[in-house]
């Protein structure tokens, strides 16, 4: 992955290798992703109109892929302007550097979304209220 990248959210497109018996996508650090995998966690079952995220870490690095269906990611920009990425394809993940706040919305019916960061959980690396985000970013 370009390091010169890594300061804002950007989609990646992951390898698709086509097979007759079905596709193969894979990552691998440092190819794929600027961080070592350390947590790995995956959202389903969010019923309809409901949200997921609403925080931003300060410390952690995120690559968020749908594995099945369909889900938007909107960023807050510091300036208070949102950025939205559809992740619908299990080959696109999306690249979140830490300090960006993000959340979910939009769920398909059946959606999965895979989360690998670069840290362990740590409640204290949370930015849970966005006022505070906007000011001391």
């Amino acid at each position: 992955m370009d390091t010169a990248q890594m300061d804002k959210p950007r989609l990646i497109e992951l390898p698709k290798i086509h097979d007759l018996r079905g596709n193969l996508t894979f990552i691998q650090h440092p190819d794929h992703l600027p961080f070592e995998i350390k947590r790995v966690f995956w959202i389903y079952d969010v019923p309809g109109g409901e949200t997921r995220g609403g925080h931003a870490y300060k410390k952690q690095h995120e690559l968020i892929i749908s594995l099945s269906g369909s889900f938007d990611v909107v960023i807050t920009h510091p300036n208070g302007t949102l950025e939205r990425f559809t992740l619908n394809r299990s080959y696109f993940a999306l690249y979140i550097p830490p300090m960006h706040w993000r959340h979910m919305e939009n769920f398909s019916t059946n959606s999965v979304s895979l989360h690998l960061c670069s840290d362990g959980f740590d409640e204290s690396d949370y930015m849970r209220e966005l006022n505070s985000y906007l000011i001391n970013k």
